[in-house]
């Protein structure tokens, strides 16, 4: 019988070398993120993260993850990976940053078919420049290549947020009262909820190519749907030093008419104005093509508010003040009522 050749792990699919090439071409990104408190670069089997236990003195770790989901099929579409990272960082942080978590580190979990060293640098490098604008640190990851189980040029991007809050002002809605206003900060866009029905409205359009200017968007419909995630962590961070922000809702999945919900108490409601803000085009246009009725349009995508908060009536004026130096176009989109925990859309 004859004699058979050994088998390397690249023949396998798997290649060491490349894994090792990506992280030294991630190094520099990754180590634009430190802040104080980061004890240990990339590279061991951990990542170590020292809480200044002078500035909190009952801190309350708080954490978070998600993916990007479906939004990632853009990214293959146009090739372009230095964004979706921002995604990735910007729905897990975004999440903490509702209980008012101040977002310390995160990591990342990086699945590709083929490893690609350029490709990864790129992706990361996207998660890198989130955790630059949410002033937090990458401490770790893993990069895992899995031949057979995605195909070439496909991968799959993951994250997990830590961030503190001081014990005694964790921001959960149980403050919350009828008469108390909400406030949105706009979105960029899509944000990266919703993308399985914007792209059979968007995508499957044989009028307007991926890649051909959409006049009503001013851009292509692939360009509009890869805008990344707004991150509001240094606004609403800043705000909460100067008022009582009583409750923050991510607006993702779901829509105002889901998440408002998650930050009231019982015996409340939400009571909307959809007509005190700006709406992106890009919901008009998925609205106009699909077509998709106002609450279906509502209970998917976000309609141009990435988040709302909650402030007492008197210090409205405050709020709105501080989020505008902070440079948000922040709007008055609603106030608190009695009620069952619903969302009035009017």
């Amino acid at each position: 019988m004859p004699e058979k050749k050994p088998v390397t792990y690249a023949e396998a699919g798997v290649n060491i070398d490349a894994g090792n090439r990506a992280v030294k071409l991630m190094k520099n990104s990754v180590a634009s993120t430190f802040r104080p408190g980061v004890l240990t670069g990339i590279g061991g089997f951990g990542g170590l993260f020292a809480i200044d236990t002078a500035k909190y003195r009952q801190p309350v770790l708080v954490s978070g993850t998600d993916g990007v989901g479906t939004k990632l099929r853009i990214a293959f579409l146009l090739d372009k990976h230095d964004t979706i990272g921002i995604d990735a960082v910007a729905m897990c942080v975004n999440d903490i940053l509702a209980l008012g978590a101040e977002p310390l580190f995160f990591l990342d979990y990086l699945a590709v078919g083929r490893l690609e060293p350029e490709k990864v640098a790129d992706i990361v490098s996207g998660v890198a420049e989130g955790c630059r604008q949410a002033g937090c640190a990458l401490i770790g990851g893993e990069t895992a290549e899995m031949p057979d189980f995605y195909g070439d040029g496909e991968y799959d991007i993951a994250g997990f947020a830590v961030g503190v809050a001081e014990r005694d002002r964790i921001i959960d809605g149980a403050a919350i009262t009828p008469g108390d206003v909400l406030i949105g900060l706009p979105s960029s866009g899509l944000h990266s909820n919703g993308y399985s029905l914007a792209r059979r409205v968007l995508l499957d359009n044989p009028e307007y190519p991926v890649d051909q200017v959409h006049p009503a968007l001013g851009r292509s419909v692939a360009e509009e749907m890869l805008e990344p995630t707004r991150i509001y962590v240094r606004p609403v961070l800043a705000l909460t030093g100067q008022c009582t922000v009583k409750g923050i809702a991510h607006i993702t999945g779901g829509g105002l008419s889901e998440n408002v919900p998650r930050m009231l108490p019982p015996g409340t409601a939400a009571q909307i104005d959809t007509g005190t803000w700006n709406k992106p085009a890009v919901f008009e246009l998925i609205a106009r093509e699909g077509p998709v009725e106002k609450s279906e349009m509502y209970r998917v995508f976000n309609m141009g508010i990435g988040l709302v908060l909650a402030v007492a009536e008197n210090e409205a004026g405050t709020a709105l003040e501080q989020l505008t130096r902070q440079g948000e176009d922040a709007r008055v989109i609603g106030r608190v009522i009695a009620g069952a925990g619903t969302v009035q859309l009017d």
